[in-house]
């Protein structure tokens, strides 16, 4: 892919420049993170209430609550955060990890998603350069994480990320960036209707669902941005990296078997692992086997 300016290459500033983004985009990860699935919960609870004819007056369905407001603040003491407290990983590491407040421990999970998020950011834009191909590669890796984490919060992958991305998917492929259109079409197609055969085929056998439909639609978000070709490829690596995830939580982290682990995570690792490196390892592949 050609690069937007060619005259500039991976330099110390582009990826320091890509690494403070990351933590910036990182920040508002945690938010939508915390406050979608509420909102979800909210909008579901005032649906269901306005369906059954039931009073929905209440102050807590009154209240505004999305991603602006209300501001943010202490879970602890409702001591509001202010600017200077909200500095992604900066402000964690001058406040030792406390409220400025209550001092009460702050988790440790939103430097670590803010971290994460850079760290994911430098990745893409130093395997893809300058390029649009980098563009939306950071857009889709976002969105990955976002989605990763409610799933392991929640057991939710929710419409309100994975359905437009299936479309931004499907339009970005209008100018070749990842695939071209007609294989986006079939492959958004493909990844759906792969999964739901699966999932139905072990239904019918077992009597019980081994996944949920955001999956079937989260592996068709993929096959819009890379094509039909990559699906078998995302799906031989998620089912891989979900049964070794899976073997050493029952091992040292004494995971009940019964309890249904989150597959969204695992297909989002593999579909971000097949953005950046699927051509080389199908290449691999094919060398190692003599195909």
């Amino acid at each position: 892919m050609d690069t937007l300016l060619p005259v500039l290459q991976i330099t110390p500033i582009f990826i320091s420049f890509v690494a403070l983004l990351g933590l910036v985009v990182g920040s508002f990860l945690n938010v939508v993170i915390y406050r979608l699935p509420i909102m979800l919960d909210k909008t579901w609870r005032r649906d269901c209430e306005e369906f059954l004819g039931l009073d929905s007056s209440s102050e807590l369905a009154k209240s505004t609550f999305n991603l602006i407001f209300p501001n943010s603040h202490c879970p602890h003491c409702n001591h509001p955060i202010n600017a200077y407290e909200n500095i992604p990983l900066i402000s964690y590491l001058v406040l030792r990890g406390k409220c400025s407040d209550c001092n009460k421990t702050i988790s440790l999970r939103y430097p670590i998603i803010e971290v994460l998020t850079a760290l994911v950011s430098v990745v893409v834009a130093w395997k893809f350069g300058l390029t649009w191909q980098s563009g939306w590669g950071l857009v889709l890796s976002w969105c990955i994480i976002c989605l990763s984490v409610i799933d392991i919060d929640r057991r939710l992958l929710p419409d309100a990320i994975v359905l437009p991305f299936i479309w931004l998917g499907l339009l970005v492929s209008v100018f070749d960036i990842f695939t071209d259109s007609q294989s986006s079409i079939i492959g958004a197609i493909s990844g759906y209707m792969s999964l739901w055969v699966v999932f139905q085929v072990f239904k019918l056998i077992t009597g019980k669902e081994g996944m949920g439909y955001g999956d079937f639609k989260l592996l068709a978000m993929f096959g819009a941005w890379f094509g039909w070709k990559y699906l078998l490829l995302i799906l031989l690596l998620s089912s891989l990296v979900g049964t070794i995830a899976g073997v050493l939580m029952i091992a040292f982290l004494k995971q009940d078997r019964s309890i249904p682990i989150p597959f969204g995570p695992y297909l989002g690792l593999a579909g971000w692992i097949a953005m950046l490196w699927g051509d080389e390892i199908t290449t691999s592949y094919l060398r190692f086997t003599g195909l």
